[in-house]
C-alpha cells in the first residue's frame, strides 16, 4: 500500500508542535508528541520511514532518544532488528563509541558492535536532522561494525542547517522540510 507522502507531510507538520526558548533560549523545540499520539498519522510517519529503505535492510539503527520511538515500528515494519545507538556510558557491557562536534565541544554516541552482523544492510532512523554529527557519528559507528548503510531516514530536517551537506555521500530522506 502506497501513502500520498505530501499529504503525508501536511499531516505530519500540523501535528509537529514549537515549544519557543527549549531547551534554551533562542531554541524552538519541535515537540513530537501530539504526533505520536495520533495513531494514523504515526501509523503513516512509520510507513513513510520504512519505505526510505528501498530494498531490504537487516538492522534499523534508532538514535538516542526519539529516534528509538520511530526507528523501532520501522524496523519492525520491514521485519528487520532493532539496533539503539545511545549516548556515551548509557550502554552496558562492550561498546564502540564515536565523538563528534557540537557547536560548543563534543559529544559521543556507542552502541553494541555485535549487534550489527558483518554486511548488514542498516536503515539509520532518527527524528531531526541538523548539523548531521550524530547521524555522521551513528553512519561511521555502523561501518565500523561492520554493516553498510543503505539510507538515513528522519522525520524533520532544518534546511537551514547543514545536515545533508555532512552525510553527502549517503541517501537521505525526511518528511517535512524546516526552512
Amino acid at each position: 500500500m502506497t501513502i500520498d507522502v505530501g499529504a503525508v507531510a501536511r499531516r505530519t507538520a500540523q501535528l509537529i508542535r514549537d515549544v519557543p526558548d527549549h531547551p534554551e533560549p533562542g531554541v524552538v523545540f519541535k515537540d513530537i508528541t501530539p504526533l505520536l499520539a495520533d495513531a494514523a498519522a504515526f501509523d503513516d510517519v512509520v510507513r513513510f520511514l520504512a519505505g526510505c529503505a528501498q530494498g531490504p535492510v537487516d538492522v534499523v539503527v534508532g538514535i538516542e532518544a526519539r529516534g528509538f520511538i520511530l526507528g523501532a515500528p520501522v524496523a519492525l515494519a520491514l521485519g528487520a532488528g532493532f539496533v539503539p545507538v545511545r549516548k556515551s556510558g548509557k550502554l552496558p557491557g562492550p561498546t564502540i563509541g564515536q565523538t563528534y562536534d557540537l557547536e560548543y565541544g563534543s559529544a559521543e554516541v556507542e552502541l553494541h558492535p555485535e549487534t550489527i552482523p558483518d554486511g548488514a544492510r542498516v536503515l539509520v532512523v532518527d527524528d531531526v536532522l541538523a548539523t548531521g554529527g550524530t547521524a555522521a557519528a551513528t553512519a561511521n559507528l555502523v561501518a565500523r561494525a561492520g554493516g553498510t548503510v543503505v539510507g538515513l531516514a528522519f522525520l524533520l530536517e532544518l534546511e537551514f542547517r547543514p545536515g545533508r551537506d555532512t552525510l553527502n555521500g549517503y541517501r537521505v530522506e525526511s518528511l517535512v522540510a524546516v526552512r
